[in-house]
């Protein structure tokens, strides 16, 4: 009987030493899990702000204030993103274009028609008459002009407008007395002829005060002022550097050089000049 007690009792022994000794296995995953929790939280439901107590804290990483050269380098990157969005001129196009309205002006041109002429504008002309036959302009006429008219006539070309204190003498041409003109008067004496001239405006003028008719045909091109191949400006002459010209004066258009020009002047100064 005693044997029996002890079988049984070792037994007993035995099977709570196999229990309890998975459940120290599992109390010690879970205090390993809680992160130093007390054992008095593991495997409750308890909560712990958001989260269970049983489970870990989360970490919450502390984001490092940027570099002054990283935020300019995504300062770049945003221009940059910026400029793609807006839209490109077109180089190209632009300057085929004004390529195109250069051209343009270079191709002759040519008209015909009658005028009667009408009452001079301008100032010191009141009791003259004028045919107006290529209008003021800031581009530079250049051309022919073939004519016939009913009277004695003089050829006008304006150069202009000349800057403030330019004028010095030489003729001049204004309606309002504060934008001039330099004045090309050509006197031939003649009711008919054929003209070559250049200038920003092109006219017939009698200092008659009756109006004239004038028949006419012009062929002309306009250029733009671009101080390379069209001039036009006012000066003022110096003496002459030529030996045996020192008592001279001289007013250079176009500085020496190898190759020939070759042209057209339309001029007026304030005395009789030489070419």
């Amino acid at each position: 009987m005693t044997k029996t007690i002890l079988a049984i009792f070792t037994v007993a022994v035995l099977l709570t030493g196999t229990i309890a000794g998975p459940a120290g296995f599992i109390q010690s995953a879970d205090a390993l899990k809680s992160k130093g929790n007390s054992a008095s939280v593991i495997n409750s439901n308890k909560v712990c702000g958001d989260r269970l107590c049983s489970e870990p804290p989360t970490e919450v990483k502390k984001e490092e204030p940027k570099k002054k050269e990283e935020v300019k380098q995504e300062k770049k990157k945003e221009t940059a993103e910026k400029a793609k969005d807006v839209p490109k001129k077109d180089m190209k196009s632009e300057t085929m274009e004004a390529t195109k309205q250069v051209a343009t002006l270079k191709v002759p041109k040519t008209m015909s028609g009658v005028l009667t002429s009408e009452q001079d504008p301008g100032q010191g002309h009141e009791n003259h008459q004028l045919a107006i036959i290529l209008p003021p302009s800031e581009n530079v006429y250049k051309g022919h002009l073939t004519y016939t008219a009913s009277e004695n006539v003089q050829l006008v070309a304006l150069h202009g407008p000349i800057k403030k204190g330019m004028d010095k003498g030489q003729a001049i041409w204004t309606t309002d007395g504060k934008t001039k003109f330099g004045l090309t008067f050509i006197d031939k004496e003649t009711s008919a002829g054929v003209w070559q001239f250049s200038g920003n405006a092109i006219a017939v003028h009698t200092k008659n005060s009756e109006p004239f008719t004038i028949s006419y045909s012009v062929s002309y091109t306009e250029h733009v002022t671009d101080g390379e191949k069209t001039f036009r400006g006012t000066m003022t002459s110096q003496q002459d550097p030529g030996v045996g010209h020192e008592t001279h004066q001289l007013a250079l258009l176009l500085a020496p050089r190898d190759k020939a020009y070759s042209g057209h002047l339309t001029f007026d100064a304030s005395e009789p000049v030489q070419i």
